[in-house]
């Protein structure tokens, strides 16, 4: 506050265009591969674990490598680090579009997460460094609405390209985005770093938050395939196989816990010591990032939860192909855009925290209807009410719940406390797909099974491989069932009704989950609606200057 104010960056908002480009390339192929899963599980004969990693791996690389280059990018520019990314990410989407196996498309998946990893928080940054005032609120809500937004807006894309083009060019089309993200971020977006970072690199916390994240993602995916205690499949790589009755499961929760334990001790050591640190965990002090990225992780594990379930049982049920399935999910993200725009003025008048409270009560109620209104015969527009009241909720609770949360942190430690909120919102949606769909799974197989035993003159061996096929393929396999020898059409209304239960239980799973997201909105700091608009340059840090290369 001692510093004098500049003037405002001329070209700040052809670079809030440029960014939440970036961010909706990101976010976009999050869930892009949920309505084209189906597709893949056939043409690259996926199993339900490559199912579920196709979606999770990119997540989980997410999460755990947020903190630290969103921490890297304060040291060394986050212009820089945005540039990068792109590059990797534009590469990455190449290795998928052009994978021959699912062994290669979790590769090309794999390094897209660490290209979006290096996006996200350098977008978060560059906002909070490059707005003051109410734009920051404004810019804030931007971001938010667009990760909402183009959650949903990922579905239809992949819907329409697998439907006329090739699910190849759900990848591909992220080479022209690429280059306009490239040429945008070089001609508008300011290079800032964060001149009060300590030089030096972290290397024990790096390793122990990389470790422990992705150990517990990896113990909760593929859970109900090895087996939760006891080994059901023994893991095999290269011609070696796990040589334990245990299951490497526990094992993986053991070190995952362990090192996130390890990671808290080494940051509060070192900070204590003086030296630099991977986290700043001093910044959890600040009540509104504390609890706001509580409900943030918990929110997003509802939200991808059910954008896993939902595109699989609308077309292993339902019949939707997958640009149905994308224009079904299109109307959360009309929700979303349609409300967005007046969120800043609603939080001027309301206060974020109630706007955020009020979008969660939405998205709650939304995916319980949604819940309800599963069934064998479910109509296509009473699902997509329900689905545009849930993203008229996403529009004013994800939006301002970004502001809400970095409300009160300085623009000095923006880099860390942004990669902070960003992990816990891709740990979320890590936990999502692999707890809710290890839910969905489960359910599945067991609905199934039980379905089966009533139909007559169906052998043992007959209803156990059906169970297989169904489970082994997150119930994409259920249209061709009737056609498989010695298979009819009950055992196959059988398997849907069995997919309607497990899509239930699951969804039924996410609304819950929101529903926790909500409840813990209450530690959230009350934010007095005069705050956002009576804001003035006394009230912040002044906009950071560009810097140099």
């Amino acid at each position: 506050m001692g510093e004098p104010q500049t003037s405002p960056n001329p070209k700040r908002w052809y670079a809030m265009a440029t960014v939440s480009l970036a961010v909706s390339i990101i976010i976009m192929d999050a869930t892009v591969v949920n309505v084209i899963l189906p597709v893949l599980i056939q043409d690259l004969s996926l199993n339900v674990s490559e199912a579920e990693w196709a979606n999770s791996i990119y997540a989980l690389v997410f999460a755990a490598l947020l903190i630290t280059v969103g921490r890297m990018g304060d040291l060394f520019g986050r212009r820089r680090f945005l540039l990068i990314g792109i590059t990797i990410f534009v590469l990455a989407s190449l290795i998928a579009a052009s994978a021959p196996s699912g062994a290669v498309l979790l590769l090309g998946r794999l390094l897209q997460g660490v290209g979006g990893a290096m996006i996200l928080p350098s977008t978060l940054s560059t906002v909070n460094a490059m707005f003051t005032g109410r734009e920051r609120g404004i810019a804030f809500a931007i971001w938010g609405s667009t990760i909402g937004g183009m959650a949903a807006v990922g579905p239809l894309v992949g819907g329409w390209l697998a439907t006329y083009v090739s699910w190849h060019w759900a990848f591909l089309i992220n080479l022209p985005i690429g280059i306009l993200i490239v040429v945008g971020t070089i001609l508008w977006v300011p290079e800032t770093r964060d001149p009060h970072a300590e030089r030096g690199v972290d290397v024990a916390g790096i390793a122990l938050s990389v470790v422990g994240l992705s150990a517990l993602v990896f113990g909760l995916i593929e859970g109900q395939r090895y087996g939760w205690w006891n080994v059901d499949t023994a893991p095999s790589i290269g011609g070696w196989t796990w040589p334990y009755a245990l299951s490497p499961v526990p094992f993986a929760f053991a070190i995952g816990i362990l090192s996130m334990v390890a990671f808290v001790v080494v940051e509060l050591s070192r900070a204590r010591a003086g030296r630099p640190v991977l986290l700043d965990l001093g910044l959890l002090r600040i009540r509104s990032l504390r609890y706001g990225s509580i409900a943030a992780l918990i929110v997003s594990l509802g939200e991808f939860g059910m954008l896993f379930a939902l595109p699989l049982y609308v077309q292993s049920v339902l019949g939707f192909t997958a640009l149905n399935t994308g224009l079904l999910i299109l109307a959360l993200a009309i929700g979303t855009f349609l409300i967005s725009g007046g969120t800043a003025q609603l939080a001027g008048r309301m206060g974020g925290r109630s706007i955020v409270r009020i979008g969660l009560l939405l998205e709650v109620t939304a995916v319980a209807g949604l819940a309800l209104s599963i069934s064998a015969t479910a109509n296509a527009w009473v699902l997509a009410a329900w689905l545009f009241l849930y993203g008229v909720g996403v529009g004013l609770a994800t939006a301002q719940l970004t502001n809400v949360i970095m409300v009160d942190v300085p623009v000095a430690q923006s880099g860390q406390a942004s990669g902070l909120q960003s992990t816990v919102r891709q740990l979320g949606a890590a936990l999502g797909v692999a707890v809710l769909g290890t839910v969905l799974v489960t359910t599945l197989a067991n609905a199934a099974s039980s379905n089966l035993e009533g139909i007559a003159g169906l052998s043992p061996q007959a209803q156990e491989q059906t169970v297989s096929v169904v489970k082994g393929s997150a119930g994409a396999a259920i249209p061709g069932l009737s056609s498989m020898p010695g298979l009819s059409q009950e055992v196959q209304t059988a398997a849907e009704d069995a997919m309607v239960t497990a899509a239930r239980v699951t969804t039924f799973g996410a609304a819950f989950a929101l529903l926790v997201g909500l409840v813990a909105t209450v530690g959230l700091p009350a934010t007095p609606p005069a705050r956002r608009e009576d804001d003035d340059a006394d009230d912040v840090a002044p906009e950071p200057q560009p810097v140099g290369d």
